[in-house]
């Protein structure tokens, strides 16, 4: 399903997580690469068809998925942030915070769920950030914040999304569970702020 023009993504429902959706996208290049992010399985024909899969990249350890079957069905490398835990296999390449990808991504390392985890942002064509597991949309309102039982610091995942509004400018918001927001996705991210009724106190160990 095309989200935008070059931006594609695809579903499956995880009983690991309630049945909810997880999402997987894929960025194709003006010149046919595509670069997979957190792939779920999927038809390999269906990635054929966009181009030529030339990149897998992680937003963190625990988003490998099917990754290590595209690796080797397609010979693409896999990106890995640095020190990301639970990984089955090597990946062929880390990367830290700043550090450009594959796809024309940019790394923005935004701890919270887990240490090690990574929005991925994109400059063109409408300033495009990959969430991971920051923010969750299964609904078409505010975005909410995964439950602070399943976060290793959820303090730190507010200040994560205040972080990327400080500094980056958003337009559309891809999620790892839910759909994207198309439009104004930085009002989204303050909306998701301001309604957020479990936050932890500065109290509060997490």
């Amino acid at each position: 399903m095309q989200v935008l023009p070059g931006i594609h993504r695809w579903s499956v429902r995880d009983d690991r997580i309630g049945g909810m959706e997880s999402e997987a996208y894929a960025v194709v290049a003006e010149d046919g690469a595509v670069t997979l992010i957190d792939p779920l399985p999927i038809d390999d024909k269906a990635l054929r068809k966009l181009g030529r899969v030339e990149a897998i990249v992680l937003t963190a350890g625990n988003h490998q998925r099917a990754c290590w079957y595209f690796r080797k069905l397609f010979g693409a490398p896999v990106w890995a942030p640095q020190d990301a835990y639970g990984l089955e296999d090597t990946p062929d390449a880390t990367y830290g915070a700043g550090d450009n990808l594959p796809g024309g991504l940019v790394a923005y390392h935004t701890p919270g769920p887990v240490e090690s985890m990574y929005a991925l942002w994109m400059e063109r064509p409408r300033s495009v950030i990959f969430l991971s597991d920051l923010l969750t949309h299964f609904n078409t309102g505010t975005p909410r914040f995964v439950e602070n039982q399943y976060q290793d610091e959820p303090g730190r995942t507010r200040m994560s999304i205040r972080r990327i509004l400080d500094h980056l400018p958003i337009e559309v918001l891809c999620f790892a569970h839910g759909r994207p927001i198309l439009q104004d996705g930085a009002s989204a991210l303050r909306r998701a702020l301001d309604e957020d009724t479990d936050a932890p106190t500065p109290s509060e160990p997490r």
